[in-house]
């Protein structure tokens, strides 16, 4: 599994179709520890003047604890081939198990953390900022109401800005 490094302008796939509808993988830790999770929900551009990433982590998710712990984090794309795992990845919690093993997917270690092995594509991110989402920042009551409200009520996400460092694309 060679990957070989590119720019980030040379990403060739749309990112409202990748993100929206391919999913990534989160992942933080590194060779010894590390989790990941699905997102549906984020943003590629520039932020600044630095190529970035940005995620949504709720409060009790497995991942966001690896994340907190360390500056870097990784986002991986995977072929639509493995939906199925992705599906896993985004409605089961590292605090109940081994997710990679139940879904036989591999950590691959690269610059202090860990993206998916079988990925196309892999960013590894540096935080630029973190700030936790409340209910004083919705401008919109209905979002609020509808991502946050009966068991998921308080549980508000934490938004990561990551520089994109490096991208990573499957030789």
């Amino acid at each position: 599994m060679a990957f070989k490094e590119i720019k980030a302008e040379e990403l060739t796939w749309n990112p409202f179709t990748q993100i929206g509808k391919g999913w990534f993988l989160v992942t933080a830790g590194d060779e010894k520890a590390s989790n990941t999770m699905t997102v549906s929900w984020g943003g590629l551009g520039v932020w600044w003047g630095k190529d970035a990433a940005t995620i949504y982590i709720r409060q009790n998710r497995c991942t966001k604890e690896f994340i907190d712990a360390k500056e870097t984090f990784t986002i991986s794309a995977l072929p639509e081939s493995y939906k199925k795992e992705l599906g896993y990845m985004g409605s089961h919690s590292g605090h109940d198990g081994d997710k990679w093993e139940a879904c036989g997917l591999h950590p691959y270690p690269v610059d202090g953390t860990c993206g998916v092995a079988e990925a196309d594509v892999i960013l590894v991110c540096r935080k630029m900022l973190q700030t936790k989402l409340d209910d004083k920042t919705f401008l919109d009551p209905s979002m609020e109401k509808r991502w946050y409200d009966g068991k998921e009520a308080g549980n508000f996400h934490t938004m990561y800005i990551g520089a994109i460092e490096k991208v990573l694309v499957k030789e």
